[in-house]
């Protein structure tokens, strides 16, 4: 357990990429089987351990420290398993228990004896075993490493290539031996699950000055909706509808599910469409992350996909055909697949980059995102890699904020006031219409901390509230009507984009801004 509770800390105040696949190589090439397994089931959320609640925590802690003593150090600290792992009482000697013994035993103690069982594990911990502990029982390592970058890590531990360690990833279990035993120089596994997962190709961001470079006749580009990129397969009877990531949301979205009468891999965006219109990306929001979907908000929030591309059809691997052949196929595809939820994404008509840039600036549909670039001659290459496909957003939208509220982050930032609630003026009064925990530099988060700790008026909880003094400019990507919010609005990916101390609070901007723009 030790040597992952060291991981753990590692990855967590390491912020580079490439720092954190050492730490990960480092770890897979000093740990025997199958505990590197059950550590890289863990990062990438696949180790499906019951749920230790936040209130079996809570009461562990309720019956070793004072109620108040412990108030205070959540609320300094901001986390509940670090700040247990760090009040609770020194072992006069610690143990070094196996970590596949921790997790058998986290699999199969029964719910009832489950509370003892782990208090009397964190009594012979240190304090970093114990936070690394209580992560692995809660599920939240929140350590800064993706699915896809911990596999990374592992393919190239082994020299292994990405991509066929991503398609053979969804039909493996943990601890993964047959997984590292092909990294160390065995037998490649065989891919188990049907409907498995591809890597998906990915865009890099542009604008016009960057595409005046590019030769305009060697490109093609087509609308980018506001939704969510899917993967959808359908092999052997077996259907999967999967995110950018490789996550299987087919639970959620069964109607779309049931329409995938083919044999093939397809690539597009995920809507919510009501006859002809798409609607704004809120209304996607409220299937997502669900475990099942009631036929009344089928029929209310119908699923809609759009299609960008294919990767298989009928048995043939189509990936390696340039863009061109594969969009040509596609007309017939979906021609043959016949199916009023699914469609193909049209072609955009421009002359020359410019026509782009006017197109983009003024396109038919509020919900529409931005634009995507796509080269003729470009095979489908699971990953990002500049040049062969661009995404031109749309400029973000802005407004001018007062901070109302700040949190403490987590991990690195668990000393720091780094997560804020923001509001604009409606009349006199102040209402929420966001929050954002990122954006801004460290110096900055360290100047926001600072004015948290001198301008608080009271506290509920972790939560500090604020004088009305500092204002922010916010950048988001789009906005909602949403009536779960008391100013009837919702962003989406807001981020502190700029501070502005060069601009009094009563001069921030006021709620009609915001429902001007909805309109």
């Amino acid at each position: 357990m030790r040597a992952f509770a060291t991981l753990l800390e590692r990855l967590a105040f390491t912020p580079q990429r490439n720092g954190k696949i050492i730490h990960l190589k480092q770890y897979f090439a000093a740990t025997p089987d199958p505990a590197r397994g059950l550590a890289l089931a863990a990062i990438t959320g696949d180790l499906g351990l019951k749920a230790v609640t936040p209130s079996l925590l809570r009461g562990l802690a309720a019956e070793r420290v004072d109620p108040e003593l412990f108030a205070m150090s959540y609320d300094f600290v901001g986390d509940l398993a670090e700040t247990i792992a760090l009040i609770w009482q020194p072992a006069s000697t610690t143990t070094d228990v196996p970590l596949p013994e921790l997790v058998d035993e986290l699999s199969n103690t029964p719910k009832s004896q489950l509370p003892a069982r782990i208090a009397n594990r964190l009594d012979t911990m240190s304090a970093n075993d114990r936070y690394a502990y209580l992560k692995l029982a809660t599920g939240g390592l929140r350590v800064g490493v993706s699915g896809r970058l911990a596999r990374m890590a592992l393919a190239d531990f082994g020299s292994l290539p990405l991509a066929e360690v991503e398609e053979i990833w969804h039909g493996l279990t943990p601890p993964y031996a047959n997984l590292f035993a092909w990294a160390e120089g065995g037998e490649k596994p065989e891919a188990a699950a049907h409907a498995p997962f591809r890597p998906v190709m990915l865009s890099t961001p542009t604008d016009l000055a960057a595409l005046n470079g590019y030769d305009r006749a060697e490109y093609v580009a087509e609308w980018k909706w506001d939704g969510i990129r899917v993967q959808a397969v359908s092999d052997q009877g077996t259907r999967r509808l999967y995110t950018r990531t490789g996550d299987d949301i087919s639970a959620a979205f069964p109607d779309i599910i049931d329409a995938l009468d083919f044999d093939g891999t397809l690539d597009g965006e995920l809507l919510i469409k009501r006859d002809d219109i798409i609607a704004p990306f809120g209304d996607l929001q409220k299937r997502l992350g669900r475990k099942t979907v009631s036929r009344k908000m089928q029929e209310s929030h119908p699923a809609h996909m759009r299609v960008y591309d294919v990767l298989m059809w009928e048995g043939h691997d189509l990936r390696a055909l340039p863009f061109a052949e594969r969009r040509g196929q596609m007309d017939q595809i979906i021609k043959t697949i016949n199916q009023p939820r699914i469609d193909l994404s049209p072609l955009l008509d421009f002359a020359t980059w410019d026509d782009l840039a006017a197109l983009r600036a003024d396109p038919p549909d509020a919900v529409i995102e931005g634009v995507m670039i796509k080269r003729r001659d470009s095979p489908y290459l699971g990953g990002r890699m500049k040049g062969p496909w661009f995404k031109w957003k749309r400029d973000p939208m802005l407004i001018d904020a007062v901070l109302m509220y700040a949190q403490r982050g987590h991990g690195k930032r668990s000393g720091f006031y780094s997560d804020f609630t923001f509001g604009v003026w409606d009349a006199d009064a102040l209402v929420p219409v966001g929050k954002a925990y990122f954006g801004f530099t460290d110096d900055e988060l360290k100047e926001l901390d600072r004015f948290v700790r001198n301008n608080t008026t009271e506290t509920f909880g972790p939560v500090r509230a604020l004088k009305p003094l500092k204002v922010v400019e916010v950048a988001f990507e789009g906005l909602n009507r949403s009536p779960r919010h008391k100013s009837g609005v919702a962003m989406r990916f807001p981020r502190i984009s700029r501070i502005r101390d060069d601009k009094p609070a009563a001069e921030a901007d006021q709620i009609q801004t915001l429902r001007d723009m909805l309109n």
